[in-house]
């Protein structure tokens, strides 16, 4: 197999403009879609145009293939590869954020079993100095964020006799906590684990669902904090300490798994979208621990439809407005109270 080479060009993103200020400071990107995984930046000084035609480019450093996008903090930057000669392996590199020095890099053996093989899709996640790195097949790593040291690692692929999809695992560890909480199809209820961010231990597990590539996130409902979990057949909302199922709602593929991105919480409503069934808006009650359906839009099938069936980008949620890309590159607005396509 060829090996596929690609550079990491870090130049436009939100820590790198704000320093065209000099009273800008920095936001980090520690995980996936930013510090609330909402996919807001909330960084101060942000320019409204460029102070010259052409940005100068810091840096770039070579690595190979991959899909996972890099993660930003304690000035560092994290980035996942796969390298296939002269044996395949998977890789955690950290760079220098200002100077783009490697730092450190990490590579273990990881023989795909997958389709599009060109490398790891899921990000990096950091807390309080660790960096927590899920692969394609299920290989988990915690590392000394400072010099990749690994604290520990588990191949749950094996463990858990995960049921691996298609595509690969690809929802970023969530941390929270004293836990790092992963969606890796496990069998025997354990299409979700929560493990001991320090020791890597179990320390719950949830669902017989097939896994998804939609990552977990955290929200707020009646008072508490409700994990949100979008896998390969329910919506579901868990408590985040112990796994325990608060709400369920059915929303099996008709035809395969192709949840890819993440839920979108917008005051109290959730919304979710996918390749081949289309959109589904929920509603969560406010004085209690349940969801209820809004509308849910399909077209007869990915191509032929009126609704929003996104393949992988997250849409945004704006007041009456959903906005999203549509299974094959179409920019679409529908209405958030209706589904209608407006």
């Amino acid at each position: 197999m060829v090996r596929v080479s690609r550079i990491l060009v870090l130049l436009l993103g939100g820590w790198w403009v704000a320093a065209w200020s000099p009273r800008a400071r920095a936001d980090e990107w520690p995980q996936w879609r930013g510090p609330n995984r909402d996919g807001v930046w909330r960084e101060t000084d942000i320019l409204d145009k460029f102070p010259a035609s052409r940005i100068p480019q810091r840096w770039k450093a070579a690595i190979s293939s991959g899909y996972c996008g890099p993660t930003v903090a304690g000035g560092r930057v994290f980035v996942m590869d796969r390298q296939t000669r002269p044996q395949e392996i998977e890789r955690v590199l950290c760079f220098d954020w200002q100077t783009g020095k490697r730092i450190w890099s990490h590579s273990y053996d990881c023989a795909y079993e997958v389709s599009y093989t060109a490398g790891p899709r899921a990000s990096v996640s950091i807390d309080e100095g660790r960096a927590y790195a899920l692969g394609t097949m299920d290989h988990v790593h915690c590392y000394r964020a400072a010099d990749g040291t690994v604290l520990w690692a588990r191949d749950l692929k094996r463990e858990y006799h995960a049921r691996i999809p298609i595509w690969g695992i690809a929802a970023a560890p969530l941390v929270d906590g004293e836990l790092v909480i992963l969606q890796i199809g496990g069998s025997d209820g354990a299409c979700l684990v929560a493990l001991d961010k320090r020791s890597g231990h179990e320390r719950w597990r949830a669902l017989d669902d097939r896994a998804s590539y939609s990552a977990p996130i955290i929200i707020e409902q009646a008072g508490r904090r409700v994990l949100v979990c979008w896998t390969g057949d329910n919506v579901v909302g868990l408590d985040p300490g112990s796994g325990r199922i608060f709400w369920k709602h059915p929303f099996p593929p008709r035809r395969m798994v192709i949840n890819v991105p993440t839920p979108v919480i917008d005051g109290d409503r959730l919304f979710v979208t996918a390749f081949y069934d289309g959109s589904l808006m929920l509603r969560l009650a406010r004085n209690e621990l349940r969801v209820e359906e809004i509308w849910r839009r399909r077209g007869a099938s990915e191509m032929q439809t009126a609704a929003l069936h996104a393949m992988i980008s997250t849409p945004l949620v704006d007041g009456d407005c959903v906005y999203g890309v549509d299974s094959y590159g179409e920019l679409r607005c529908l209405d958030a109270n209706s589904g209608e396509r407006i």
